[in-house]
């Protein structure tokens, strides 16, 4: 009982000071000058990924559970996709992916690259060559991952400026006053709760793992599934608070550049797992899960080409489509859960 509720609290740790953390990040980049073009793609999405970041690197240096480390940023993929279907049902009468910005279609290109490299990584892992104890494969994301955004941002630049700038107007209104805030300040609450979450998310894989074994769930489904959702939450609060204000494609933008920013944090685990390649060591269940991410992702990008103009009890087609692959996910994963 004391693990479920040391789960509880470490969780409840990472939602609030994670949703904290988004704001004061917001007002950095509003207060510093910092273009607002990066917000959904690249600042929002690594800030709200913290969790998935210092989970990880907690679950292989220091409890050395390499599977709650990929569980987690597999299954967080498989959320945010999941949650992008939630907030097609906060989106009013229209889809979420109706008349959306053309530019997602690149960043979830990009996300299903990266996905599909960790899962061929898994595979060739054994046979591939290493560089002291980090296998091939972790350059070659980091790489493509710093293409991949560089490539986003030159594509959006000018498109998405004029969105961004009329959208921080709803979000000072709305989200957040700035009034009375100072760089110093909001550098300052944003250093204290990213220290929450460092410390939350350290002990979260000590407890996650303590209940796999308790509950006989094993670590695999366990980061999967439950420290995968914990971790996910941050993203879950800023992109539904987008939403309620009509900024979906910030939202948007938020849930594909995390997914992006997932496989990097794959690379970063490998960095601190001293006994070899880390995806040497990892279950084949994880398969499952990155093929799913790669699926949804596609599931997306028809919505994105050609969206839904109506919706069927309040959810888009291809939202449907999306919480129904989400829930096989979540089977497969249940009934494969001793398979190594």
């Amino acid at each position: 009982m004391e693990y479920w509720i040391g789960f509880i609290l470490c969780s409840l740790a990472i939602v609030l000071s994670g949703s904290r953390l988004s704001r004061y990040g917001d007002i950095i980049a509003e207060l510093s000058g910092i273009g607002r073009a990066w917000i959904g793609l690249i600042l929002m999405a690594s800030i709200t990924s913290l969790p998935e970041l210092v989970t990880g690197i907690s679950s292989v240096a220091i409890v050395g559970t390499v599977d709650i480390a990929l569980g987690d940023v597999l299954g967080s993929c498989v959320y945010n996709l999941f949650i992008l279907a939630i907030m097609d049902m906060m989106n009013g009468e229209r889809p979420i992916f109706y008349r959306a910005f053309s530019g997602h279609l690149l960043s979830a290109g990009i996300g299903v690259i990266l996905i599909g490299m960790v899962l061929i990584s898994m595979l060739l892992a054994p046979y591939m060559p290493q560089i002291w104890h980090v296998g091939l494969y972790t350059p070659v994301i980091i790489v493509t991952y710093i293409i991949g955004i560089r490539a986003v941002y030159y594509y959006e630049r000018s498109t998405i400026t004029d969105y961004v700038e009329e959208s921080a107007v709803k979000l000072k209104v709305e989200r957040f006053s700035y009034r009375g805030f100072t760089l110093k300040r909001a550098i300052v609450l944003y250093t204290m709760h990213a220290l929450v979450i460092v410390v939350a998310a350290t002990l979260l894989p000590y407890v996650a793992e303590k209940l796999a074994v308790q509950t006989g769930l094993g670590a695999t489904v366990m980061g999967s599934i439950f420290v995968a959702m914990t971790t996910s939450l941050p993203e879950v609060v800023v992109s539904i608070a987008a939403v309620k204000i009509g900024a979906r494609d910030m939202a948007i933008s938020n849930m594909l550049g995390s997914n992006m920013f997932n496989m990097v944090i794959v690379a970063i685990d490998d960095l601190f797992y001293t006994k070899g390649a880390i995806l040497s060591y990892v279950s084949a269940t994880h398969l499952t899960t990155g093929l799913m991410a790669i699926i949804m992702t596609g599931v997306v990008i028809i919505g994105l080409t050609y969206p839904p103009k109506r919706k069927i009890f309040r959810v888009g087609v291809d939202s449907i489509v999306l919480l129904l692959f989400w829930a096989f996910s979540m089977y497969i994963l249940y009934i494969t859960r001793g398979v190594k």
